[in-house]
């Protein structure tokens, strides 16, 4: 008898096991995801990671050439489709290089503006070739039945290039942003309310307190961003969109309607302004505690005692820099008592001083999470910004291009950042940067301030992203907090059309009210 009861509850062990199990198949959704590569691609990577971990089957589309995202991983499949992604790694290095070398050179105005204007032709392109893959996937009628037959619960997108949403709408799904940009420039300005009074526009260097010439110096760079727009999203974005959704639709419409727009930023990093119901903030949530250094990283930190190190790193397409640029560097950080981590790829200085470690890669993370990192030399990438935040390390900033400026000018504002020109940055200012940074409590201690608020939240970034997304499929979609004004012209949403309507009502009622008192008068007159 007691076998047999001994069999029996290691009989219901195993049928428990088993509904566990099939629990877990049942609450696992299928997440069909279409990133951007590049340096995009490490922020998307990040939840499928997670999601992966939660249950769900995740099907990344890729392009054949690309450039970050691997064709086989333990955390997704992949559906590669036989086209270019436009992003080039060696066109991408060259570019900053003799972007770099004209900025250090002094070169005219005239001679910055070509590089710049070769930047938007390289966007110009990367948005043709998007678009280009995105055809070539709606005409292959065998891959789009493949993603009918997948019963997918939910597209997943950086809408930093349209292909994503467009196919979420031509699937019928719902659809998340993973976004920080959109097509059409920095989220926000896409789908809440963004008065230029006040919500300054990326690269203005202005804050949301604007005089009258502040406000002048926002419309202007406004206008300048929609000229933009006219050049790279328009002529690639809308004959698309009107061959496969209709002439009557505009393709921001198609973007304004995701459900969820998860935000890489949130006000520990931007300045306060309007948002809607269906943007969830979710800045740092890459960011995680540092783990051990290896032993002999380790023992380089440690030999700095009471002075601490300085982590240095320009990202992963600044490898090599200017060789005058690289030598003042190298120059200033040899005349500090503190130790120096320095990812550099280039020739190595002759400046260089015994207390510069040069790596061709190092773990950032982990580094500025170590107690003994006292400041962080950055181009200002958002996420080398996060996590500086996150661990409460001060900034000094070397700017190249895209969003870096801006990044580092918010850190500036908050008292949290040094940041200077490369084009005319010396030994000495240098120097006399990283001296400031490291001796100013104040730099430390405002940025310590701002990793506390960023970290005193009721539920992790990637918790609340995980949530939501999870949310949207068991919902199949968030609609609810969708405003319908997106398919309203600006005109009508600002009310342009009653707003004379009503004058002109109000002027028909008070010249009928004096012809009414005019005859009257008259009849009186004449009785």
């Amino acid at each position: 008898f007691i076998d047999s009861f001994s069999e029996m509850n290691q009989l219901s062990l195993v049928v428990f096991a088993v509904l566990l199990c099939s629990l877990s198949c049942v609450h696992g959704g299928k997440v069909l995801v279409f990133p951007l590569d590049g340096s995009h691609w490490i922020n998307m990577r990040v939840l499928i990671e997670e999601l992966h971990s939660r249950g769900h089957e995740i099907t990344v589309i890729r392009p054949e050439d690309s450039w970050y995202i691997k064709r086989d991983s333990p955390h997704y499949k992949t559906i590669n489709v036989n086209s270019s992604s436009g992003f080039n790694e060696e066109v991408f290095g060259s570019f900053v290089t003799k972007l770099l070398k004209v900025q250090r050179e002094g070169a005219s105005a005239w001679v910055r503006m070509s590089v710049e204007f070769k930047l938007v032709e390289q966007f110009y392109e990367m948005t043709r070739c998007m678009v280009q893959m995105t055809e070539k996937i709606f005409e292959d009628t065998a891959m789009m039945q493949t993603f009918q037959d997948a019963k997918y619960d939910v597209v997943l997108t950086d809408p930093t290039a349209g292909g994503g949403v467009l196919l979420a709408h031509r699937l019928g799904l719902p659809l998340i942003l993973n976004v920080r940009w959109t097509v059409e420039g920095e989220g926000h300005f896409s789908i809440a309310p963004s008065p230029l009074s006040y919500v300054p526009l990326p690269g203005t260097e202005l804050t949301d307190e604007m005089t009258f010439p502040q406000r002048i110096k926002n419309f202007l760079h406004f206008f300048l961003m929609r000229l933009q727009i006219a050049y790279i999203a328009d002529p690639n974005y809308k004959p698309f969109v009107h061959r496969y959704f209709g002439s009557d639709v505009h393709y921001m419409e198609l973007f304004q309607a995701a459900d969820i727009w998860l935000m890489r930023t949130d006000f520990t990093f931007d300045f306060p302004r309007p948002t809607m119901p269906n943007i969830v903030y979710m800045a740092g949530f890459q960011c995680k505690p540092s783990k051990p250094l290896s032993q002999d990283l380790e023992d380089f930190v440690q030999s700095s005692g009471e002075h601490g190190i300085i982590v240095m790193t320009l990202g992963t397409l600044v490898g090599e820099l200017p060789e005058d640029f690289a030598e003042d560097i190298a120059e200033a950080f040899a005349q500090l008592p503190q130790k120096v981590i320095w990812r550099h790829m280039g020739k190595r200085p002759s400046t260089l001083g015994n207390n510069t470690l040069l790596l061709d890669w190092l773990p950032q993370n982990d580094l500025l999470g170590h107690p003994k990192t006292r400041v962080f030399v950055a181009h200002g990438g958002t996420n080398g910004v996060q996590e500086a935040i996150y661990h409460g390390i001060p900034l000094i900033g070397l700017p190249v291009m895209f969003d870096q400026q801006d990044n580092l000018f918010k850190m500036k504002a908050r008292g949290v950042a040094k940041v200077l020109d490369i084009a005319t940055v010396t030994k000495d200012i240098f120097l006399e940067a990283l001296k400031e940074v490291l001796y100013e409590p104040s730099y430390r201690e405002k940025m310590q301030t701002l990793s506390r608020l960023h970290r005193d939240q009721p539920m992790k970034p990637l918790d609340r992203a995980m949530f939501w997304i999870e949310f949207v499929m068991r919902h199949k979609g968030a609609s609810y907090l969708r405003t319908e004004s997106y398919k309203m012209s600006k005109i009508h949403s600002y009310s342009v059309p009653d707003g004379i309507m009503t004058l002109l009502l109000l002027e028909i009622i008070v010249n009928l009210g004096s012809i009414a008192v005019q005859v009257h008068c008259h009849r009186t007159c004449f009785t």
